[in-house]
């Protein structure tokens, strides 16, 4: 039979790419979400008994163990931008660890992030560290896998910026620090090899990243150049960007927070020597590969702007 697999934030940006890598290497995929209705768009992927849907929050253990009851493997996707850090990124990444090696499962992969560092200035940063430490102590040959910034149609990095790139002012803070943004498929790709895979890829820590390496100044320009756009960039130097930062983390649902200011501190990329996506046999892909496809949509006049000047 084929192997069953649990996971855990199935119906969010990254989730829905891998529910789909997994149901095209024939496993049976349990999507466990607070609330499964988020997930149920998931249904067609599956054929039929392939799929299946539990409630489950990673913050009460019970419903953990009830997701995980008789799985092979176990994924965990769940992770905060905003919030209780340590609830969701330690506690709730020990609990699923130790579900998942309770319920007898050959195959954890953690989601972290490139960053991740207990003595990270950042909560954010902290509580990543913390969670791989909280899931290595309770299942020692999990997969732990680290993203930089992860990119596609859904997501909430590329759109945000580009959508900024229609005003005449664009403010950028923090110009000269790194990103190595990485395609979502291809990160989806590399768990679904790690969870198919626990004999090659167990124990191991993964750093992922794209082909490209690009500065906050110069993500801006390429993304003004994708949408035909000509702002104009407004450099905020760093004392001035620490206390906007401080003032709009007050407001609910500002684009950033202090402890997000504090994470733009450090480069996000792939460290030196680290275990990279070619470990999974990918050629990572890309922005430019891809990501005009969507970005057409910030245009000026959107899906029907012509990318070239007229004859003259």
């Amino acid at each position: 039979m084929s192997r069953l697999i649990t996971l855990f934030g199935g119906g969010g940006f990254l989730g829905r790419y891998v529910a789909q890598e997994l149901l095209k290497a024939g496993a049976r995929v349990r999507i466990a979400e607070r609330d499964p209705s988020d997930a149920w768009f998931l249904k067609p992927l599956g054929g039929l008994g392939q799929i299946q849907f539990v409630p489950a929050s990673v913050t009460k253990p019970a419903s953990i163990a009830h997701a995980v009851e008789g799985a092979d493997a176990v994924i965990n996707l769940v992770g905060i931008l905003k919030g209780d850090f340590d609830a969701i990124q330690r506690k709730g990444a020990g609990n699923v660890a130790a579900a998942a090696r309770a319920a007898g499962a050959d195959t954890l992969v953690h989601i972290s992030a490139i960053g991740a560092d207990p003595e990270s200035p950042s909560a954010y940063g902290r509580s990543k560290g913390e969670g791989e430490a909280a899931v290595r102590a309770a299942f020692p040959e999990a997969t732990i896998i680290r993203p930089s910034v992860v990119f596609g149609q859904e997501d909430g990095f590329l759109n945000r910026f580009a959508a900024m790139q229609a005003m005449p002012f664009v403010p950028v803070l923090r110009g000269g620090v790194k990103f190595q943004p990485v395609w979502v498929a291809d990160v989806a790709r590399a768990i679904a090899a790690a969870a198919t895979s626990p004999a090659v890829h167990g124990g191991q820590t993964y750093e992922l990243g794209g082909p490209e390496v690009v500065t906050m100044a110069g993500l801006n320009e390429w993304l003004a150049k994708a949408t035909g756009r000509e702002p104009n960039f407004v450099p905020v130097p760093d004392f001035a960007g620490a206390i906007l930062a401080t003032l709009m983390g007050m407001v609910p649902g500002a684009p950033i927070t202090r402890d997000q200011w504090l994470m733009l501190q450090k480069d996000n990329v792939v460290s030196p020597g680290a275990k990279g996506i070619e470990a999974f046999g990918i050629a990572p892909t890309p922005m430019e590969a891809v990501a005009p496809g969507w970005l057409v949509q910030y245009r000026p006049n959107g899906r029907f702007a012509t990318t070239t000047k007229p004859a003259a």
